[in-house]
C-alpha cells in the first residue's frame, strides 16, 4: 500500500481520485489548498503527490516549488493533475518540479494504471 497525497480543491475530483486510489489499495491523504498541501507534504511520509494546478490560494506550480525547496526531486514524485491542458502547461509543471502530468477529467479506466506507472518508474529510478 502506498501513501498518496491529493491536493485538489474540487470536491467531485477529490472524491473520484480518492475513491479510485483507495479501491486500488492505496492510503489517501487529502488537502484542499496549496498551503495545506505544502504543509502536509513537508510533515508526512508520502509515496506520491497528486497536485492540482488551479488552487484557491497558491497555485499548484508554486506549491510544487515550495515542496521542492525542502524535498529533492528524486525523494518523492509529484504529478500535476489539471484540466488546463494548453500548450506549454506540461513544460511549466515539469519546470516547477513535477515529475509527470495527468489531465482531467480523470478517466477511471486508466487513472490507476497511470498512478502505478509513476510509482514503478520512481521505484526503478531510486534503485538504479
Amino acid at each position: 500500500m502506498k501513501r498518496i497525497l491529493i491536493i485538489e480543491d474540487n470536491e467531485a475530483n477529490l472524491y473520484l481520485a480518492s475513491f479510485i486510489l483507495r479501491k486500488g489499495g492505496h492510503e489517501v491523504v487529502e488537502a484542499r489548498t496549496g498551503e495545506e498541501g505544502v504543509e502536509v507534504a513537508l510533515n508526512e511520509k508520502l509515496d506520491l503527490i497528486l497536485m492540482d494546478i488551479q488552487l484557491p490560494d497558491i497555485d499548484g506550480l508554486e506549491a510544487t516549488r515550495r515542496v521542492r525547496e525542502s524535498v529533492p526531486y528524486d525523494a518523492i514524485p509529484i504529478i500535476a493533475l489539471t484540466s488546463y491542458a494548453m500548450t506549454g502547461d506540461q513544460e511549466k509543471a515539469l519546470e516547477a518540479g513535477c515529475n509527470g502530468y495527468i489531465e482531467k477529467p480523470i478517466d477511471p479506466d486508466t487513472f490507476t494504471a497511470k498512478i502505478n506507472e509513476y510509482l514503478q518508474k520512481f521505484r526503478d529510478a531510486i534503485h538504479d
